[in-house]
């Protein structure tokens, strides 16, 4: 075993590295840590019904968009969900 490979295995700097990404996020969007938590989880329940979903690689970010009135900016929700698979079947059954 390599020093590379014992810091690739390593999961508690991703855990860090994900909270202070959260954190920033939240500041930005002027919500709570665990509202965007609640927010990220809920989101991870709903299409986990349909897909199988890389939770470790999840990004999910609240920035600030031009509004299409043309006054100001308005907050948008943008998330990047790699899918490892589709589902088959109905997820209600």
């Amino acid at each position: 075993m390599g020093l590379f490979d014992f810091f690739s295995k390593n999961k508690s700097g991703n855990v860090a590295k994900d909270r202070l990404k959260l954190l920033l996020v939240s500041d930005r969007a002027n919500c709570s840590p665990e509202i965007m938590e609640a927010i990220k989880n809920d989101i991870i329940k709903v299409i986990s019904k349909y897909m199988d979903v890389d939770t470790e690689a999840l990004d999910i970010q609240i920035t600030q968009t031009p509004s299409e009135e043309g006054g100001g900016f308005v907050p948008a929700l943008f998330a990047n969900i790699p899918i490892r698979d589709m589902k088959s079947g109905n997820p209600d059954k």
